[in-house]
């Protein structure tokens, strides 16, 4: 695949083992690229922020994983977000006590693409070659980028699973992907797109509200829409179709809990301005209630908040001794570091709706240490096929590919859902096709990877720690 090399370069008047002692560290972030990395060594998280200003309005923010490291001298990291390319850092001296830190993107022909798309250009609209197109709207930037770091790459893995045994009716499977930006008003933009390209179905795996959307945009075209990510219900009609944990069974099988081990039962919300924190902010009301405990606060912050010093002042004059976090991506990343460093961890326990995988490693362990969840998929979780699918999916995208999530297994499994469906109805209206993707078949395990209830999944409560996040058990059936 063509690639194109873009560079930038600072220099740092320190000598190079300074500097490099300094990536990503708090003190090194405002000069280095505002480089975020808790721990410098091969495999580990990695956050920066490059100025291609030659090719793109803004700074690009990219997120990926050390692939190598030497001392003072050279970092390489393999990235997914917002394309999947390499970056190359090199410290060099630079006169008798200064470093020149160089830094080389290696751009595929879809990073450049995503780059001329940012600038407005339209992306190229491919012929028809005969292939049945899905659409995936997933979110490679903005504040959610964090958590769909592998929901692209699932979806892909999808299509050539399909792919591979024999297509749809004998027709290959195609897949359109766009970034959504975390912007509701992109993901309109995208699926329109993705309209006039001839998608049957597009998969949604970003926020409610880009779901919301995508939906009015497609409502009444006969393209079947699928909200695959943790949401909080509604927005329903019959061609759409909502999969993904919601925010009740989430915290039936959390609250009571907590407070039981913890003897707490003071609470403070803490969330986003829109749709997704609302209704889950309305049931942890009544599941505080039933627990007999109270809310002691709330505060909503906008989409893409980095200060939370204010949020973090609320909690700790509320008295708040537990805190529930509705926060996606990099909006939980930044609150949970600062809670942490302000010391809130010492007086409150947390629980988040949205920590999977990516989130944590983005957190690090130790202002992750602590933190419950309640999810569907863990990457650790040892239900039957989920092995086999991680040697897929290693094998596929390699070793620093980001981990799957329940984000990501989700959609994975819907696209492989949607396959089947079409198979056997290919040329079924798309509010049949919701109605047949809904139903499973009787008996079906909820255990097993491939055949999940995705409406109403088995949930498992886990528990962050220094080597991420830990299984505790398999939650009760919602109510």
């Amino acid at each position: 695949m063509q690639t194109t090399t873009v560079a930038a370069e600072r220099t740092v008047a320190r000598p190079p083992h300074e500097v490099f002692a300094l990536f990503g560290s708090a003190e090194g972030a405002g000069w280095m690229f505002d480089a975020r990395c808790d721990d410098v060594r091969r495999g580990a998280p990695v956050s920066m922020r490059l100025p291609l200003d030659d090719l793109g309005r803004h700074d690009v923010d990219v997120l990926g994983r050390l692939s190598r490291v030497v001392p003072a001298a050279i970092i390489d990291i393999e990235h997914t977000q917002p394309w999947r390319g390499r970056l190359c850092l090199r410290f060099t001296p630079a006169g008798p006590r200064g470093t020149r830190v160089q830094v080389r993107a290696h751009v595929p022909a879809d990073g450049v693409e995503w780059l001329l798309h940012r600038r407005g250009i339209p992306l190229p609209e491919p012929p028809d070659d005969g292939a049945v197109r899905v659409g995936v709207v997933a979110t490679s930037s903005g504040p959610g980028a964090v958590y769909s770091l592998s929901a692209e790459l699932m979806a892909e893995l999808a299509v050539a699973e399909v792919n591979a045994d024999g297509g749809v009716g004998g027709r290959p499977l195609r897949l359109v992907v766009a970034d959504d930006a975390t912007d509701e008003a992109q993901a309109a933009v995208e699926a329109e797109r993705m309209a006039r390209l001839g998608c049957r179905a597009v998969f949604v795996n970003s926020t409610s509200a880009s779901f919301e959307a995508v939906r009015r945009v497609l409502a009444g075209r006969g393209v079947l829409v699928v909200h695959s990510v943790l949401n909080e219900g509604g927005g329903l009609s019959p061609t759409a179709v909502r999969f993904g944990e919601r925010p009740h069974a989430q915290l039936e099988a959390l609250v009571a809990p907590t407070m039981a081990t913890t003897g707490a039962r003071r609470w403070f919300l803490v969330g986003e301005g829109y749709v997704w924190s609302y209704g889950a902010h309305a049931a942890a009301r009544r599941a505080i209630a039933r627990a007999g405990g109270d809310v002691a606060g709330e505060a909503l912050s906008p989409l893409g908040t980095t200060d939370f010093s204010a949020t973090v002042e609320a909690v700790r004059r509320s008295g708040a001794d537990l805190v529930l976090s509705t926060l996606v991506g990099a909006d939980e990343v930044a609150f949970e570091r600062q809670s942490e460093a302000a010391g809130l961890r010492d007086t409150t326990r947390t629980v988040s709706l949205a920590l999977e995988e990516s989130t944590l490693a983005h957190i690090g362990p130790r202002a992750g240490t602590g933190l419950r969840t309640a999810l569907s998929y863990f990457q650790d979780n040892p239900v039957a096929g989920n092995d086999d699918l991680l040697c897929r999916y290693r094998a596929a995208f390699g070793e620093f590919a980001p981990a799957i999530t329940t984000l990501s297994e989700t959609v994975y499994e819907a696209i492989h859902r949607y396959a089947r469906v079409l198979h056997r109805d290919p040329d079924g209206a798309a509010a049949a096709h919701a109605r047949a993707l809904v139903r499973r078949a009787e008996g079906a395990p909820d255990d097993v990877v491939g055949t999940r209830d995705l409406v109403r999944p088995q949930l498992y409560v886990a528990e962050a720690g220094p080597s991420g996040l830990r299984v505790l058990d398999a939650a009760a059936p919602s109510r």
